[in-house]
C-alpha cells in the first residue's frame, strides 16, 4: 500500500479535546476504508504566517497513513466538508520516517553550533561607531 502524510490545521478557538476528536474522526475514516494510521502527532497551537479564514493561529495535526488512493480521496472529501479544519495537505511519501517528525524534533536545533544567539561569540557592533 502507498504511504501518505496528511497534515491539517484546525481553527484556533477549538479546545485540545476537540482537536483530538478531529484526529480520531480522520483515523476512523481511514480505518473504516481498510487503511491504517501508523502515527498521529499533534504539533499544538502555532502562529500562522498570515490570516487564514480570520485565524491568526491554528492547531496542527499530522497523520502518517498506509492506505490506497480511494481512502485518501474520502479522507480529503470529509476534511473539506468539516468547518473546523481551515487547511489540509496530503502528500505521498516513499517510506515513513522512523521516530518523531521534524516538527517534534525542533528543540534539537538549540544543540547546534551557535545555539539560539545568531551572532555567536562575536562582539556587538553599534551603528554609531566610527
Amino acid at each position: 500500500m502507498p504511504y501518505y502524510e496528511h497534515v491539517f490545521l484546525a481553527r484556533q478557538d477549538l479546545s485540545q479535546s476537540q482537536v483530538d476528536s478531529l484526529a480520531q474522526e480522520a483515523t476512523k475514516i481511514v480505518e473504516d476504508n481498510e487503511g491504517k494510521v501508523v502515527l498521529t502527532e499533534t504539533w499544538g497551537l502555532r502562529t500562522l504566517a498570515y490570516k487564514v479564514q480570520k485565524n491568526r493561529k491554528a492547531h496542527y495535526v499530522m497523520l502518517r497513513l498506509d492506505a490506497p488512493g480511494n481512502v485518501i480521496e474520502e479522507l480529503e472529501r470529509q476534511t473539506r466538508i468539516n468547518e473546523d479544519v481551515i487547511r489540509f495537505l496530503t502528500i505521498r511519501v516513499d517510506e515513513h520516517e522512523e521516530g518523531p517528525s521534524v516538527m517534534m524534533r525542533k528543540p534539537d536545533r538549540d544543540n547546534r553550533r551557535g545555539g539560539n544567539d545568531r551572532g555567536g561569540d562575536r562582539p556587538r557592533r553599534d551603528n554609531n561607531d566610527s
